[in-house]
């Protein structure tokens, strides 16, 4: 729904400016009325629908937009390419392999493209490329240097009307979670929030259906062009896997948690075409100013990038435990991670959670030492290639997708795997000289 201005019962007294936080009114001239001037609605409006009772004479009215839509015009897929003082973050990459994988699905001619914005950021282009980006939409401004939900809501706004992607990935970060619900309503389209699988209805299997004559076709639609996606998201806490299409509006946009899909082997050396597009901007347009970017005087937790994971639960037994777990991350050359039971009871930071409610990991080795394995917290860690549960509980839920299971007293286990560490570091610094 939007909101719409009834130029022949407005009668220009501005009443409605002051009832819109956004600043999404002004005036254009219109002869129609003595003061020659009626309100109109600028590309501010957030659709929030907070002037609709402000006008007296009836001149501001809801209505439906949107509903279908020509969907043979929305063509590629674009991926958020977030960057953040020049580095673009690990889930862009993910989301260009995954992209690359539908774009496969849906037809031979579908590009996988990703979308840089900021200011002196070309040599970003490159890496796009080599993750397997086939084309990259460049939008620069010295106004685009650090992300502004304003500045970039437009651009990208403006690239999307102009080029007409039928599917947007953005990664499920502070920036993504930000950003994506405010491109959404622009455009007067779904979007599915934290995804863990995508996949795409795709019009091409109505031919190849047809002529297999084993299949039932009778449920599909010949004139139907869409290439639907599907977005599964975890609901009710974890406890059922929703899919969710968006069948009349284009595009259809999803947010993907880092770490759950794959990235492609980088190809060096990779090149594609890169568009400029020159955005339309300007310093009026941008109500937030930043003063200062002050980073966390804390040690920061990057759980996305860790190789080696070292994760302590409630078994635990008090925030001393950390310790240890402390101890044995520094010794196999992983980071500290957390179930929310430790976060919540106040041992640990909640940085370092791992989980539906924390950081969705991916690491080469998992640790689980002394947590039972809640659905939540396996739905953040589940697909790390390699899984160790340490835990008294040999019925523990964990067990059951640990590649190894170790029944027993965490407390007198990690040293244990400590000692082998080294002998195992020992005997391989010995065998290479």
């Amino acid at each position: 729904m939007a909101v719409e201005i009834l130029k022949e019962k407005c009668i220009g007294c501005g009443v409605c400016f002051k009832s819109c936080p956004y600043d999404a009114f002004e005036f254009e001239a219109y002869d129609g009325n003595k003061l020659g001037k009626v309100a109109k609605i600028n590309a501010k409006c957030s659709n929030c629908n907070q002037c609709l009772t402000a006008c007296k004479f009836g001149a501001i009215k809801e209505v439906q937009i949107g509903g279908d839509v020509d969907l043979s015009d929305y063509k590629h897929i674009w991926v958020f390419a977030e960057q953040r003082q020049g580095k673009i973050q690990n889930v862009a990459l993910e989301l260009i392999g995954e992209g690359k994988r539908l774009a496969k699905d849906i037809s031979d001619d579908t590009e996988i493209c990703a979308v840089l914005i900021g200011n002196n950021i070309d040599h970003l282009a490159q890496e796009c490329f080599e993750y397997g980006a086939e084309k990259v939409y460049m939008i620069q401004d010295p106004l685009l240097e650090n992300y502004t939900t304003d500045a970039y809501t437009k651009v990208l706004k403006q690239a999307i009307d102009e080029y007409k992607p039928e599917i947007v990935l953005y990664g499920a970060t502070h920036i993504g979670r930000d950003f994506a619900p405010r491109i959404a309503a622009r455009c007067n389209t779904g979007l599915t929030a934290d995804c863990t699988h995508l996949d795409v209805k795709v019009s091409k299997y109505i031919d190849f259906a047809k002529a297999n004559t084993t299949l039932d076709t009778s449920t599909l639609d010949p004139n139907d062009p869409s290439t639907g996606i599907k977005q599964t998201r975890p609901e009710f806490g974890g406890n059922l896997m929703a899919t969710i299409i968006c069948p009349k509006t284009r595009p259809q946009m999803s947010t993907v948690r880092p770490g759950v899909m794959q990235k492609q082997e980088r190809e060096v050396g990779a090149t594609g075409e890169i568009v400029n597009i020159k955005p339309e901007i300007s310093a009026e347009d941008i109500r937030i100013e930043i003063k200062d970017i002050v980073k966390s005087m804390k040690e920061m937790v990057s759980l996305t990038d860790a190789k080696i994971i070292c994760s302590g639960g409630r078994g635990l037994g008090d925030a001393s435990g950390f310790e240890l777990i402390k101890e044995f991350a520094d010794k196999v050359g992983g980071v500290v991670g957390s179930s929310r039971a430790c976060v919540d009871a106040g041992w640990i930071d909640h940085s370092h959670q791992v989980g539906q409610t924390g950081t969705t990991v991916k690491p080469e080795i998992y640790f689980a030492c002394g947590i039972s394995g809640a659905i939540q917290h396996l739905a953040g860690m589940q697909t790390s290639n390699c899984i160790v549960a340490i835990n008294k509980d040999p019925d523990a839920p964990i067990m059951e997708v640990a590649d190894y299971a170790i029944v027993g007293d965490l407390y007198k286990v990690i040293p244990e795997i400590s000692a082998e560490w080294d002998n195992a570091e020992a005997l391989y610094d010995a065998t290479t000289k």
